[in-house]
């Protein structure tokens, strides 16, 4: 696929019925779905200030981790998944997305917003990530991204658009990577790697990214590849995309 941004991965013509993601309890969303409710979650964030220039923190590996993240990333913001927990002097950090039960822990910069997600929160500047997803506009305005606007940060090193796309295209290219095959995610999304070869390059391809979650030894083989270290332990999927050969 042609994309210069990764915005270009969920545009309104790659929408259609073929499954784009599984979650960890064998649930499946179609890119249909995978489009629209990214549209729904950057329309959502914009309410919380998220925008160029600012990060976001992303707590968790489920569905809606990941759509706080590709909606973060249509506002041009930078996503930074598990963030420590003392963001107080992070100047840039403005709003943390975490189950409601995490929110607590995070200590944030004044003017930080908390989204919560799960349960509904009982703090009134708490925002449900949930409830808006649902009620949101399932409709997004064009889009002009630079290919230099950064997308992620460990809090170390930050990526860009144009980065993540050169390393899963590279990963696309390497492991033969098509459409409809499934790769499930076996290693943590703090990793930039990870969130190429797992998240970046199924899109890309316009297979199917497996959230395998907490579940995954319970799962048996639920792809065709697996993202992990050459390092972890064995994975049941046939074939492994090793997280050391990605080029980040």
């Amino acid at each position: 696929m042609n994309a210069g941004t990764v915005d270009d991965l969920l545009t309104r013509e790659l929408r259609d019925e073929r499954i784009g993601l599984v979650d960890a309890t064998g649930r499946e969303y179609d890119y249909h779905w995978l489009c629209t409710t990214s549209w729904k979650a950057g329309n959502f964030l914009r309410h919380s200030g998220v925008r160029e220039g600012v990060t976001v923190g992303v707590v968790g590996d489920g569905p809606l981790a990941l759509l706080a993240f590709l909606g973060t990333t249509l506002l041009e913001g930078t996503t930074r998944f598990e963030p420590p927990t003392d963001l107080a002097d992070d100047d840039e950090f403005r709003a943390l997305v975490a189950p409601v039960d995490a929110l607590e822990r995070y200590d944030l910069p004044r003017g930080a917003q908390r989204v919560g997600y799960g349960d509904k929160p009982d703090a009134p500047d708490v925002h449900h990530f949930d409830a808006g997803l649902w009620s949101e506009n399932p409709s997004f305005p064009p889009l002009s991204i630079d290919p230099e606007t950064a997308i992620l940060t460990d809090g170390e090193r930050t990526v860009s658009h144009g980065q993540v796309l050169e390393a899963a295209r590279g990963v696309v290219d390497d492991a033969d990577l098509a459409a409809d095959d499934r790769v499930v995610v076996r290693a943590p999304l703090s990793d930039h790697r990870t969130v190429v070869a797992g998240v970046i390059a199924p899109l890309l391809a316009r297979g199917v990214t497996v959230l395998s979650g907490d579940e995954d030894e319970r799962e048996g083989e639920r792809g065709t590849y697996a993202v992990s270290s050459a390092s972890a332990e064995s994975v049941p999927e046939p074939n492994r995309i090793d997280l050391d050969a990605v080029s980040l």
